[in-house]
């Protein structure tokens, strides 16, 4: 479900999501797998930044988390699940490699910088981020389903850690990997819905 920018908080969050968007539109085309193994390194960090720096503020004020940290850190570890998975269905060139690198490190130092000064639009940027990740999945789904990407059997990595049936195919992945996203998206907005009507949710701090 698209989240209606309200404020300019929310409309800045918006237009880096479709500058970032357009770059990769641009970048991958409809190379779906491999933009899914460079995407997932950088939907990785949102979580881990989010994580350390609630705890961390947790620490100085000596006060309770409010579930944040387990919420951003399991986030975090699901993102990575996605990139490994896809690492063992589109295998990086070693160009995506060097991109990788290069995108993690900017997005990191951009998203913690951004942490710092307002987490509500922090969460806001991720809620769209994961808005754009579903409709990338389900593009991906439609090749699949339509014949124009093959469907391979599920990696084993995906078959244990989703649970699924020996026989599952990578439009099995696809699937369970949205509905992460979906989920990964309701939360970063409620997150920073909650934060900009002030409701108590995490520690006390820079809204």
């Amino acid at each position: 479900m698209h989240h209606r920018p309200l404020d300019l908080s929310d409309r800045v969050a918006l237009a880096i999501t479709k500058l970032l968007r357009f770059g990769a539109d641009l970048f991958f085309a409809k190379r779906y797998g491999h933009r899914a193994v460079v995407l997932e390194t950088v939907a990785a960090v949102p979580g881990m930044v989010g994580a350390t720096l609630t705890h961390l503020g947790c620490l100085r004020r000596m006060e309770d988390d409010g579930g944040w940290i387990r919420t951003l850190m399991d986030e975090a570890e699901n993102e990575r699940m996605h990139l490994m998975t896809f690492v063992a269905i589109a295998r990086p060139t070693a160009f995506e490699r060097l991109v990788v690198l290069l995108a993690q490190g900017a997005f990191y130092i951009g998203y913690f910088l951004l942490y710092l000064v307002s987490r509500r639009t922090a969460h806001r940027l991720v809620g769209y981020f994961e808005e754009e990740a579903v409709l990338s999945y389900t593009l991906y789904l439609a090749e699949i389903e339509d014949g124009r990407t093959p469907n391979p059997r599920a990696p084993a990595i995906a078959r244990q850690y989703w649970h699924l049936a020996d026989e599952a195919t990578l439009a099995d992945v696809v699937r369970v990997v949205r509905a992460d996203e979906s989920q990964h998206r309701d939360v970063n907005h409620g997150l920073a819905s909650a934060l900009a009507s002030g409701l108590a949710v995490g520690p006390p701090g820079r809204a």
